[in-house]
């Protein structure tokens, strides 16, 4: 991006789309905190274990998958709300599915109704990625490159906006309405979350008042191969596999089968006590379900993202594949942590006892063996239909590709994952819900509305990359602060400069890093590709975040927020790589006009 004058920076920021982005942004960040961040401090006040809590944060995982059904959004439009337009129709039932959501949660108390809770939760995280998908598409469709950064900062500025709305303000209403640490009132809080479904209205007025974006020339094509419920039949059966396979492993592993094989159990038992089978089962026949649609072309239209030269099974094996190797990787460096394998390599305890007694041992050796196998179908291609997506990133970069989805995977990492205890953090600090609310109210939004508004001028002014970096270095040094924050109590003055520069670097950090990912995308698969650099943006914070409640107990509060100050180091060399390759071969060719050539 050339560098412009301050006065040309300022302009970008005159236009009805930026309002527009502003009142979408806060949208899209109200459901995404209410079923992340201020639902985990809703289940610590009920009483609910931290681990289950950080195992809950992985409903985050649809914003993760989100490309699945993305493609859906660039070819229909919705029936009777399609007098909309391709784009609105799509947000319209997003953000209306997302209302109902939270009214659904407000009438379950996790206390004894938790798994209908977090079911609700879930309805609304994939509605909220719904969302996502469709402004996403939206801003990349409704003005040109030159205008992404001021888009990306307004968008920025009212997801911030609703972000502490639905984190400060949330813990603000359910103190006001009765519910405290030491008394809570599950009344209070369904009172909360009735409120944030009230406030979904602006963005659904938005949504309906708003242009409609002209449709790129591909759109104009002859209409899709497959139906409308055949694509969502095809989502769905897609969506099981995901949570099925690998969850039917786990099951089959605590399970008593092997004690059953070598007649220690019998199959009696095994059937009427062993509940872990019997949950083994059930995901097994889910997954035979869902795949047996391979057989009639039931999952085509999801797995149809390949060319033509793929065959069917190729492609099914290459979306498992994937999924595999981004569940194992992750579950594979946790379990080692926390086997005894150091404590045999230090000798004080032998191989035997580890292969026989160490289950951790043993559940980090499956999942080596599955990551080893899915690395290595990279080398004879099994692979290649899920990740044809992403070959316009190959054609237009070639091996700098790897790079660039490396930087993406990477960047949120840091504050991701300790965003996750963040809220639980402060409580179990001592503040009351009270102080948070304030402080982020005051401070928190006063500076994350400077950090975007002044990622967005900077970006404008001096470009992306060095932003980038700037906001990457911010986001995981402002970490160190939660660390010296462990020591101090609840110290309401480090706790305002903590919220403070952590509120600025995650605005200034995300105005740059959505605009990396708008200058990234090829327009003629705006919905899609986005989606899918999104997602990849998300998958690892959010895998390695569900595991943020284990860290806790096992290192405490200070060697977590260390660690996840650490986290950032390789995202800084990846941009470092990236700007110095950018800054030796200059080009003033835009990414969308290298993609038209492309």
């Amino acid at each position: 991006m050339p560098r412009k004058s301050w006065r040309e920076a300022l302009a970008t920021y005159a236009n009805p789309a930026t309002l527009a982005l502003l009142l979408l942004g806060f949208a899209a960040g109200l459901p995404y905190m209410l079923v992340f961040s201020t639902l985990s401090v809703w289940l610590r006040e009920a009483g609910v274990a931290r681990e289950t809590i950080g195992f809950a944060s992985l409903i985050g995982l649809a914003y993760a998958f989100k490309w699945v059904w993305a493609p859906m959004l660039d070819q229909w439009r919705l029936p009777l709300l399609g007098k909309l337009g391709r784009r609105r129709s799509w947000l319209v039932l997003a953000q209306g599915l997302v209302a109902i959501g939270l009214i659904g949660m407000a009438n379950f108390d996790p206390q004894t109704h938790l798994s209908w809770l977090i079911a609700l939760a879930v309805l609304v995280a994939f509605a909220s990625a719904t969302q996502d998908i469709a402004v996403d598409a939206y801003r990349l469709e409704i003005l040109g490159d030159e205008h992404q950064a001021a888009l990306a900062a307004a968008y920025m500025t009212g997801y911030r906006v609703a972000a502490l709305l639905a984190t400060a303000g949330a813990l603000y209403f359910a103190e006001g309405f009765g519910s405290t640490a030491k008394n809570y009132q599950f009344s209070a809080w369904a009172g909360t979350y009735l409120v944030f479904a009230l406030l979904m209205l602006p963005g659904l007025l938005t949504s309906i008042w708003m242009r409609e974006p002209p449709a790129p020339p591909h759109i104009h094509a002859p209409p899709p191969k497959h139906g409308f419920f055949h694509q969502l039949l095809a989502i769905m059966a897609v969506i099981v596999l995901v949570i099925s396979v690998p969850t039917l492993f786990i099951q089959f592993y605590q399970s008593d089968l092997v004690a059953t094989l070598l007649g220690d159990v019998t199959v009696q038992s095994l059937l009427y006590n062993d509940r872990a089978f019997m949950r083994a089962m059930l995901y097994t026949a889910l997954a035979c379900v869902s795949a047996s649609g391979l057989f009639w072309g039931g999952l085509a239209p999801v797995l149809k993202t390949a060319a033509a030269k793929y065959g069917f099974f190729h492609q099914l094996l290459s979306v498992l594949l994937l999924i595999i190797l981004l569940i194992s990787v992750p579950a594979m460096v946790t379990q080692y942590y926390d086997s005894d394998l150091l404590l045999m390599l230090q000798g004080q305890l032998s191989l035997k006892d580890l292969l026989y007694y160490d289950r951790a041992f043993l559940r980090a050796l499956l999942y080596t063996l599955l990551t080893g196998l899915s690395i290595s179908s990279l080398f004879w291609g099994g692979m290649a239909p899920v990740l044809t997506p992403v070959n316009d990133f190959i054609v237009r970069y070639r091996w700098q590709a790897l790079l660039l989805l490396s930087l993406i995977a990477t960047y949120r990492l840091s504050d991701t994952v300790m965003g996750v205890m963040a809220n639980v953090f402060y409580i179990d600090q001592g503040f009351t819900k009270e102080q948070i609310a304030s402080v982020s109210k005051v401070f928190g939004l006063i500076m994350t509305l400077l950090g975007a508004g002044v990622g967005g001028l900077l970006i404008v002014r001096f470009g992306i990359m060095p932003i980038l970096l700037i906001g990457a270095f911010a986001s995981a040094a402002t970490n160190l602060l939660f660390m010296l924050l462990v020591g101090m109590g609840p110290h309401l003055n480090m706790l305002i400069v903590t919220i403070s520069c952590d509120n600025f670097s995650a605005g200034l950090a995300t105005s740059a890093f959505v605009a990396y990912l708008s200058s990234l995308t090829n327009l003629k698969f705006s919905a899609t590709q986005y989606a899918l650099l999104s997602s990849i943006m998300l998958l690892l914070p959010r895998l390695i975040g569900g595991y943020s409640g284990v860290m806790v107990e096992k290192l405490g509060y200070a060697h977590f927020f260390l660690a996840t100050a650490l986290l950032g180091i390789p995202t800084l060399i990846l941009i470092a790589l990236q700007w110095g390759r950018d800054r030796r071969q200059p080009t003033d060719e835009t990414p969308t006009a290298a993609a038209e050539k492309a």
